[in-house]
């Protein structure tokens, strides 16, 4: 006679054995047509499963976040029957849930086209309309192996071996497709309502590129079709933005194959570049920060002592010269420290604030390589701070108000804080683990933030917190981060002279405000449509003649503009006045000043917006005033 208790608090008994979905019955009809699964004592169950104890149950549905993942798990199954039934040579590999969908690898003779997707599509959705039974079963280790290899499935047999005795053997069948699966799964596949196939890619067998390659098959499924959409819409939305086309359009930059992973920056790019570094050079300045610059390549013992060489050592680019081996810097904490042991330091030379825009390099996979996003040549907004234990909490927080301004400033409101504690792989003690942690909670919670944790995410000398923005299409992006760490100053010698007199090693905080410039400006470039703030933008106005009579004063504006400090060109060319303000809008330039015979006889400019807005004409100096309060919050070197 199980008792089973409900997230409400009520409780149901019931006189025998009783399924999942069963309960649901019992709480109302229509919870029963909406139950995806169940969760018993925090673990989830197919609806079908027989409860005997007494426990607590929730049921699932599509509302539920776990719904919908196991909706997306389920239309993976789903797009390997639809491929088995087009494909019967097909072998099917793994099919995960990742983020907004799912995707499953195939071992197939012949390489899949879109055409096929589109056939994979339909059929899909006829296996949806015959709203198959899914039902799971155990089978033993050999047998299932037996199995699976009887029908030419050899992966799924090399699964089933790597899978650790005793765990079962569980398989889900829907129709005549039966697959490998821990589960849970939907009751039937007409749950599955709201699906999409959208692209095609190649993937090694169990991420190995000494393995063979595979076909992988990208989804993506919602709760809802208006969910569906909504996601198809920010997808063509964030096609618009892509920084890589935007790049191209607005003569930003480019990358090309002879230095892949490294940024060829235009001179337009390299403007919005300078103009972000001088922004933050300024802010670091009056916050305390002394300035500087290391070198790029490194005798490899400092990377050993630091213990990046045995973290990081396939990740580092090397070289070898006079029996020496180096590594160009992948992060400039370990140079930092050789600064910081440059004389004698007191307890009042701290808190010592290094910073240096630092560039490094990172062997990334060839094929994670994406813009500006995922570069192997990048500079970071680095800087670390040298200071007593004492001190952690004010530097804490007075650069969690540094970092949320600078977001701000950029237009970024939504800040998500992660605090990221020990890993498995780590150097330090745990008494002073315990100490770092509790050091960043301590000032999260002074400064009153929301936050989540995220167990074993912290780096391998320190806990950190991370710092993610939320953009226009709502997309996370990881930038900001501040990490402490008690160990890496010790291990390469730092120390300082404590107030009575003994020798102490510093604590030292990591700590980054936009992370990468480069990945930054891609984030920008998306986040604006290329259409850059005023004091951002690499051309903040243009002066566009309608005659060549009027080129003289054109140019008059172009020179008392630069003189004023802002950032303006002249297009005198002999075409007409509508094509201009057309090319130059598409540009994204923020003003477009159009002078004729009106203008130059008052001596004013008639203002145009890149929205198309016509301010009309306006005397110089009132423009200029314009300008400059565009621009008055940010510094402008």
């Amino acid at each position: 006679m199980p008792l089973i208790t409900l997230p409400d608090g009520s409780q149901r008994q019931f006189e025998q054995p009783v399924m999942v979905a069963q309960v649901a019955a019992s709480i109302s009809t229509g919870l029963a047509k909406v139950a995806i699964a169940g969760k018993i004592n925090d673990r989830l169950v197919d609806t079908t499963t027989v409860i005997e104890t007494d426990v607590s149950l929730t049921i699932i549905t599509d509302r539920d976040p776990e719904g919908l993942e196991i909706i997306r798990h389920s239309c993976a199954h789903l797009l390997a029957q639809a491929v088995k039934r087009l494909f019967p040579t097909a072998q099917v590999t793994i099919g995960p849930v990742i983020a907004d969908g799912f995707y499953y690898d195939f071992a197939y003779e012949k390489h899949f086209t879109p055409e096929d997707l589109e056939k994979i599509q339909a059929t899909m959705e006829e296996l949806v309309a015959k709203d198959f039974t899914v039902t799971r079963s155990v089978m033993p280790r050999e047998e299932a192996i037996t199995f699976f290899r009887a029908q030419g499935e050899e992966y799924k047999a090399q699964i089933i071996e790597s899978i650790p005795s005793p765990e079962p053997i569980s398989l889900y069948q829907q129709g005549e497709f039966i697959d490998l699966c821990r589960g849970p799964h939907v009751p039937s596949t007409g749950k599955l309502q709201a699906f999409k196939l959208m692209k095609l890619a190649g993937a090694y067998w169990r991420g190995d590129s000494n393995n063979e390659m595979l076909q992988r098959i990208y989804g993506t499924a919602w709760a809802k079709s208006k969910d569906l959409q909504l996601y198809l819409h920010r997808l063509e939305e964030a096609e618009k933005r892509d920084h890589r086309k935007l790049g191209k359009q607005l003569d930003l930059f480019h990358v090309q194959e002879e230095a892949p992973g490294m940024i060829f920056w235009h001179n337009k790019g390299w403007t919005v570049y300078l103009q972000i570094q001088n922004y933050i050079r300024h802010l670091l300045r009056q916050h305390g920060y002394q300035e500087v610059h290391t070198p790029q390549l490194v005798d490899r013992s400092l990377w050993e002592k630091s213990g990046h060489w045995d973290k990081f050592g396939k990740e580092m680019f090397s070289t070898h010269s006079e029996n020496r081996d180096y590594a160009i810097k992948p992060m400039n904490c370990p140079c930092h420290i050789q600064i910081f042991n440059q004389g004698l330091k007191s307890y009042r030379d701290l808190p010592l604030r290094l910073a240096e825009f630092g560039s490094c390099h990172r062997n990334e996979p060839s094929g994670t390589l994406h813009g500006l996003l995922r570069i192997r040549n990048f500079v970071q907004d680095d800087a670390h701070i040298f200071c007593t234990e004492e001190q952690i909490q004010s530097e804490v927080s007075n650069f969690i108000d540094l970092l949320l301004k600078v977001y701000a400033d950029f237009g970024f409101h939504e800040v998500l804080i992660k605090l990221s504690t020990r890993p498995d792989q780590r150097i330090g003690s745990d008494e002073v683990w315990d100490k770092a942690e509790q050091a960043l909670e301590l000032a999260l919670n002074h400064k009153e933030l929301d936050w989540q944790l995220q167990p074993g995410e912290g780096a391998f000398y320190g806990p950190k917190i991370e710092f993610s923005l939320q953009d226009c299409l709502g997309r996370i992006w990881q930038c900001g981060t501040i990490q402490v760490d008690f160990s890496m100053p010790g291990r390469l010698g730092a120390e300082y002279v404590a107030a009575d007199g003994s020798k102490q090693v510093p604590v030292m905080l990591h700590r980054a405000i936009l992370g990468s410039l480069e990945r930054f400006i891609g984030i920008l470039i998306e986040e604006y449509a290329g259409a850059f703030p005023v004091w951002l933008a690499p051309v903040q106005a243009v002066v566009l003649n309608i005659t060549d009579q009027h080129a003289p004063y054109a140019r008059q504006i172009e020179a008392h503009l630069s003189k004023a400090g802002f950032r303006v060109n002249c297009d005198l060319r002999n075409e007409k006045i509508g094509l201009k303000i057309r090319e130059h809008t598409l540009q994204k330039v923020p003003y477009l000043l159009v002078v004729g015979k009106r203008e130059s006889e008052t001596q004013q400019v008639a203002v145009r917006l890149r929205n198309g807005e016509d301010q009309g004409a306006m005397s110089l100096d009132a423009f200029t005033d314009q300008l400059r309060a565009d621009v008055a919050d940010y510094y402008i070197i």
